[in-house]
């Protein structure tokens, strides 16, 4: 299993981009995360509050389809890092 990449934080940022890339770098790109919600209703959609927990009935092993811009980039996975909920890439698309 190869060793998984450190996280990017202040201490440790990307690489510089290349030339060609310095006018894309400020294009706007949405990314979602698509999870099955069986038996959500809109009802329980308009009661959701900060920090509310939903029963996804997602297998915490399962991939998770990532898409920038409504377009399929990636599978990914949860993870939790710190205190915070992260997806890991684990196939691009």
């Amino acid at each position: 299993m190869a060793e998984p990449a450190p996280a990017r934080s202040p201490e440790n940022p990307p690489a510089e981009p290349s030339a060609a890339w310095a006018q894309a770098l400020s294009l706007p790109c949405e990314l979602t995360v698509d999870l099955a919600l069986p038996g959500l209703k809109v009802r329980d959609l308009l009661r959701l509050e900060r920090e509310t927990v939903i029963d996804t009935h997602w297998q915490v092993s399962s991939d998770v389809p990532l898409r920038a811009n409504g377009e399929l980039i990636a599978w990914s996975e949860f993870e939790v890092v710190g205190d915070r909920l992260a997806i890991r890439l684990t196939e691009l698309a």
